[in-house]
């Protein structure tokens, strides 16, 4: 029997608390301005204002998706969809003060504003991590199953293992008993399934098997989630539209093959760079320097060729972290490598290693945020072994990325080649979904890495 999912009343809790968020916000600086006292024409020309802002918040979140919150989202995606959202609310906020008769909306404008964001995304943050906290706990999960055991039912059964914040649980299904229909039926109803991933690589089954187990997942109310070839990378390039009713298959145009917006983000690259060559990195960089000398003999740099954008090779910058050796451009590290120095453990920690590629991004080689870029014998060995991975080279590779403050960094994972797969996707999702508004939080999250250090980091 199905238990009772809870998931559907949490859009209608959120939104009623953000609304008492912005009541609250705006009430405060209401009464404060006149002083508590009551006149009933202000006071209803003040609650239609309210009301106007209130159903601007809720009637822009179908456009930032803000409530959209899939339990598998992750908090940089999330982030980019608040900060987002929220800018356009206040920028709401301050335009109906100019446009209203409202005497404290026009004196504290901005002081609202501040308040808002700062409450709403207090608030926010603080509930999606207490939802998250809660599904590691077991509370709120959803089961699910995997139908299929291959390369791409792999990857992500390895996501949903790992991050427990997501609220999945998996119940294992005996391969053997996959074409049993009467036991898989029963399976579902047992345990209680919600969704079955169901891999859409080759030979994964006949035209007859798929339609009876999707007649079947339909009587049983039972989601079928499809799960794309790992070792194809069509799906990413390619977008479902409309010929009338006809669904087809179109091809994507990624938000940086637009001119407008490879301008932008070419020209914040420039500025970016220039005030972190000039404000950080004139001092930094000496220290630095200094530090790396003591440290061991050899170069302060270390330059290694990397592909970049459209697969053109360029020479990325960075501190040398390590004694100076013959195998650095054809060994990757492991851990507790004994090439690194003491001062290079320390700037791999903290990512310090990476600021002289800013030099790279005012030359135009790199990007501040973009997929990061590997050696080119790491490359040229992925390239081909999964399919989607020429994707990165659609945009200038990046000094951070999706990927990296997401802990998909370094080369001492167990299973190498999946954490490979699931940076590959990262990278994948950035090409395909980018905007300025997600590179600002990769940025944020970056430098909260760099004052932190990151674990995941060799």
């Amino acid at each position: 029997m199905q238990k009772i999912r809870f998931s559907r009343y949490f859009k209608v809790i959120f939104i009623l608390l953000d609304v008492l968020v912005i009541a609250g916000v705006f009430l405060y600086f209401f009464l404060r301005n006149n002083e508590f006292k009551y006149d009933r024409e202000i006071w209803e020309q003040n609650l239609l204002s309210l009301i106007l802002l209130t159903l601007f918040w809720i009637l822009l979140s179908g456009r930032t998706r803000l409530y959209s919150i899939a339990r598998n989202l992750t908090y940089t995606i999330y982030l980019e969809r608040l900060i987002t959202h929220i800018f356009i609310f206040i920028f709401g906020v301050i335009l109906l003060a100019k446009v209203s008769n409202n005497d404290f909306l026009k004196q504290d404008r901005f002081l609202i504003a501040i308040s808002l964001f700062i409450f709403l995304y207090l608030i926010k943050s603080l509930v999606f991590f207490a939802l998250k906290y809660f599904r590691t706990l077991g509370i709120n999960h959803r089961n699910v199953m995997f139908l299929t055991e291959d390369a791409s039912a792999k990857i992500l059964r390895n996501i949903l293992e790992e991050r427990k914040d997501y609220g999945f649980k998996i119940f294992d299904y005996p391969q053997t008993d996959r074409n049993d229909f009467d036991k898989l039926t029963h399976f579902w109803e047992e345990n209680g399934i919600h969704t079955m991933y169901l891999s859409n690589e080759p030979k994964n089954g006949s035209r007859e098997f798929e339609r009876e187990i999707f007649r079947l997942a339909d009587l049983h109310k039972i989601r079928i989630s499809l799960i794309p070839s790992i070792i194809e990378n069509n799906f990413f390039q390619y977008d479902l539209g409309y010929i009338e009713t006809q669904p087809i298959l179109v091809r994507a145009k990624f938000p940086l093959e637009y001119l407008t917006n490879s301008i932008v983000k070419r020209s914040i690259d420039i500025l970016f760079s220039i005030l972190v060559l000039v404000g950080i990195c004139s001092w930094l960089f000496p220290i630095i320097a200094i530090l790396i000398k003591i440290g061991s003999k050899g170069p302060v740099f270390f330059i290694q060729k990397r592909y970049g954008f459209h697969d053109h090779v360029f020479n990325c910058i960075k501190f040398r972290t390590m004694y100076v050796n013959g195998n650095s451009a054809t060994k990757t590290t492991e851990e507790n490598d004994t090439r690194i120095t003491k001062i290079g453990r320390f700037l791999r920690k903290t990512s310090l290693d990476e600021m002289p590629q800013f030099l790279n991004v005012l030359k135009g080689d790199m990007s501040v945020v973009g997929p990061r870029p590997h050696m080119l014998l790491v490359d040229d060995f992925y390239k081909l072994k999964i399919g989607r991975y020429s994707i990165r080279s659609l945009v200038r590779p990046g000094v951070t990325g999706l990927a990296q403050v997401n802990g998909l960094r370094g080369d001492t994972a167990k299973d190498m080649e999946i954490e490979m797969q699931k940076r590959i996707l990262a990278d994948a999702f950035y090409v395909k979904n980018w905007s300025l508004s997600l590179d600002f939080v990769i940025i944020l999250k970056t430098i909260f890495l760099v004052i932190a250090g990151d674990k995941n980091a060799n």
